[in-house]
C-alpha cells in the first residue's frame, strides 16, 4: 500500500515520546514493504535514513493550534501521490489529513493517543462553551466522525457516539531489536549506587520523577545509600527535581539524549521506574490513556518496572511477575518497591519476564502489524 503518515505537530528526529511513535511506526509499516511518505516537522539534523520518504512541513509560524491551515497543502499533496490509505497523529487543531480525503478514498485511519472529550474542570471546554456552538468540540467530532478507522490506547478518550466497530485498540511499543538486556553503546553517566534506579522521559508533574528523588531521600535517611537514581530527559518540572535531589550524592541527571543513546543508557541500570501521578494531570481523570513508551522499553531491556498501581497500568505490568506496582496512596509504596528490588535475584527473576512480554507483546513489530492488518481488512 502507499500510505501518508501526517504528523505536523511531531519533530523528527526528537527526543519526545510522539517523535520516537511517528518515526517507529512509519518504519515498522515501510519494513512489512509499504510505502510510506510522512509529513512532519524537521527536527535537528537530517530526516532518518531508509526506506520512508519525509517530507518537512511544519504548523504555519510553527504554533501546533495552526496545524488545521495546512489543508490546502495536504489536499494538493493527496492528489499527487494517490494514496491507499491516509493515517494523521490527532491533535486538537489537526484534521489535515483526514479532512484531505474528501471522496472516501483513500481510507482514513486517526490515531488518537490524547483525549478527544473534554475532563471536567477543562479550561478548553469552558471557553468552548463561552462561544455558545462549541467549535472546538464540533471539529474534534467532525474528524472523529470522518477516519475511517480509529487507533487508540484507550476508548475512553473518544466521543460516546464513536462505533465499536471502527475503534482498534493498540498499545505503543519497543524497537526490541535495539532495546534489549545486552545493549551496547555509549552510557552517559557513572553508575552512583550498587543498585540504579532509573527515570526516562519528560519532567512534567503527572510523570512524577520528583516521587523518585523523595523517595531515594527516604532510602537515604534509612541508611540504604546503595540505591541510587539516574533520571534522563527534561521539561518543565527539572528545577523542582533537582532541587529535591539537592545534597544527594547518589542522584544523577543526565538531560536529554538522542534516543538512539537510550538502549545503552537504560541497560547501564536496574530498575525502570515510571512514578506517573495521575492526580497532578486533569485529563487523566477521565483514564489512564498513556501506552507508556518508557515502561516498555524499561520491560524490552529487561528492567523489571516499578509503577503505581491505577487504572490500566496492571494489565500493562503484572505484579511480582514483570515488575512490582505500589499503592501511590501509601507514603512508602515506592521507597518499599525499590528496596525490595535491591535484591540482584528478584530484579532478574522479575526482568527476565519483562523482556519476554515485551517481545511478545509490546514490538514496534506487533504494532505495525495489527495496524497494517487493520487497514488491509479496511480496504477490503
Amino acid at each position: 500500500m502507499r500510505i501518508l503518515y501526517c504528523a505536523l505537530d511531531q519533530t523528527v528526529p526528537g527526543t519526545t515520546g510522539g517523535s520516537v511513535h511517528v518515526t517507529a511506526v512509519a518504519e515498522g509499516l515501510a519494513a512489512l514493504g509499504h510505502e510510506v511518505h510522512v509529513l512532519t516537522t524537521r527536527g535537528h539534523g537530517p530526516f532518518p535514513a531508509g526506506a520512508v520518504r519525509w517530507i518537512p512541513m511544519s504548523p504555519p509560524l510553527g504554533k501546533k493550534q495552526l496545524r488545521w491551515m495546512r489543508l490546502g497543502r495536504v489536499r494538493a499533496i493527496v492528489g499527487a501521490l494517490k494514496p491507499d490509505a491516509i493515517i494523521e497523529r490527532y491533535y486538537n487543531f489537526g484534521g489535515e489529513g483526514i479532512l484531505a480525503a474528501d471522496a472516501g478514498t483513500p481510507k482514513t485511519i486517526l490515531e488518537v493517543n490524547a483525549p478527544v472529550i473534554d475532563h471536567k474542570g477543562s479550561t478548553k471546554g469552558w471557553i468552548d462553551r463561552l462561544l455558545l456552538l462549541e467549535p472546538m468540540r464540533r471539529w474534534r467530532e467532525r474528524i472523529c466522525d470522518r477516519a475511517d478507522l480509529i487507533v487508540t490506547p484507550s476508548a475512553a478518550i473518544l466521543p460516546a457516539t464513536t462505533p465499536p466497530r471502527k475503534i482498534i485498540r493498540l498499545e505503543w511499543g519497543a524497537d526490541t531489536d535495539r532495546f534489549h538486556p545486552n545493549a551496547a553503546g555509549r552510557v552517559p553517566f557513572e553508575r552512583p549506587a550498587t543498585t540504579v534506579a532509573v527515570f526516562a522521559g519528560a519532567f512534567r508533574s503527572w510523570h512524577g520523577a520528583i516521587h523518585l528523588v523523595r523517595a531515594i531521600r527516604q532510602l537515604h535517611e534509612r541508611g540504604r545509600s546503595d540505591i541510587g537514581a539516574v533520571l534522563i530527559g527534561d521539561g518543565p518540572e527539572l528545577p523542582a527535581v533537582r532541587e529535591a535531589a539537592n545534597g544527594l550524592a547518589n542522584v544523577v541527571f543526565t538531560g536529554p539524549l538522542p534516543h538512539a543513546d537510550m538502549p545503552a543508557a537504560l541497560a547501564a541500570a536496574d530498575i525502570g521506574v515510571a512514578p506517573f501521578d495521575v492526580a497532578a494531570h486533569g485529563p487523566l481523570s477521565l483514564a489512564f490513556y498513556w501506552s507508556p513508551l518508557k515502561i516498555f522499553e524499561y520491560m524490552a531491556t529487561g528492567l523489571p518496572v516499578v509503577a503505581p498501581r491505577v487504572d490500566r497500568i496492571p494489565s500493562l505490568v503484572e505484579h511480582r511477575r514483570e515488575g512490582l506496582l505500589y499503592d501511590a496512596a501509601t507514603p512508602d509504596g515506592l521507597v518499599t518497591a525499590l528496596e525490595q528490588l535491591a535484591d540482584p535475584t528478584l530484579r532478574r527473576l522479575l526482568g527476565r519476564a519483562a523482556h519476554e512480554r515485551a517481545v511478545r507483546e509490546y514490538s514496534w513489530r506487533a504494532h505495525c502489524e495489527a495496524l497494517s492488518q487493520a487497514i488491509a481488512t479496511l480496504r477490503s
